[in-house]
């Protein structure tokens, strides 16, 4: 590949995100996390390709970590950074990376302030969230003041929504984004059915966009939204025309949808 080719690619910045909790794979808790990260994520231009829900199982954790870790950029992280003992994520993201875990001083200075502030008690259970991986870095919580932490390429971050919200901003300079995901969307009264075989061969030609295909139904009326995504602008602008030319084949007027 020419040079100059090479470097006019867009680059590609990937992540995953890894759900742990007992609660979530019961029902008992519904995942909010997931839509605020990726979408947080994708406006700096980082993509991410997977996300898993696991149970609260130490081998289970670290099993995941040490494949996405290896896999993607950054791999993002919810839950079980509590008091309890099933919040064992600290402990897991340790034994995934071969590092000893021990109480960190400025987590256990942090903490103590605030219990004093509030007038809490800085009980045993709650220094337990003080415990952080050998070398690992703070993600500052400005809310219950309870840190995450970051070690290598991984963010390990609270499940309470408001909480992992405030530790994902703070954490946003240590990113390196690249190109950001943009989408194109072309809707026509036309049956999926219908034009599923051309869209697998367009599809097939630009393996560069993704293409999905997205029926509807509006009282009597039906059709199907085709939705484009792609890093790359010049290569979307031309799956979009070839969407296009095909609705206006099968002789239906296609509408373009949201562009963002």
């Amino acid at each position: 590949m020419p040079e100059k080719e090479a470097q006019a690619r867009p680059k590609m910045v990937t992540a995953s995100v890894l759900l742990i909790g007992d609660e979530i794979l019961s029902g008992r808790t519904r995942d909010s996390n997931l839509s605020y990260i990726a979408t947080h994520l994708n406006k700096i231009g980082i993509q991410v390709r997977e996300a898993r829900v696991i149970p609260d199982i130490e081998d289970v954790i670290v099993a995941a970590v040490n494949e996405l870790r290896a896999r993607y950029d950054y791999v993002f992280t919810t839950g079980g950074l509590g008091p309890t003992h099933d919040d064992i994520t600290a402990d897991a993201i340790a034994r995934a990376f071969g590092v000893g875990i021990d109480y960190h001083p400025e987590a256990v200075k942090v903490l103590d302030e605030h219990y004093k502030e509030t007038g809490g008690e800085f009980t045993k259970a709650r220094m337990r969230m003080a415990r952080l991986p050998e070398g690992a870095v703070m993600i500052a919580n400005p809310l219950s003041k309870a840190p995450g932490f970051q070690i290598g390429n991984v963010f390990v971050m609270a499940g309470i929504p408001m909480i992992m919200q405030v530790m994902l901003d703070s954490l946003t300079d240590r990113l390196e984004g690249g190109a950001a995901m943009q989408s194109r969307t072309v809707t026509a009264q036309i049956g999926e059915g219908t034009i599923a075989e051309r869209l697998g061969d367009l599809q097939l030609r630009h393996p560069e966009v993704g293409i999905g295909s997205y029926p509807y139904y509006r009282g009597k009326s039906f059709g199907t939204s085709i939705v484009m995504r792609a890093v790359d602008s010049r290569a979307l602008e031309k799956v979009e025309q070839e969407v296009v030319a095909l609705m206006r084949e099968f002789g239906v007027e296609p509408l373009m949808g949201d562009r963002s």
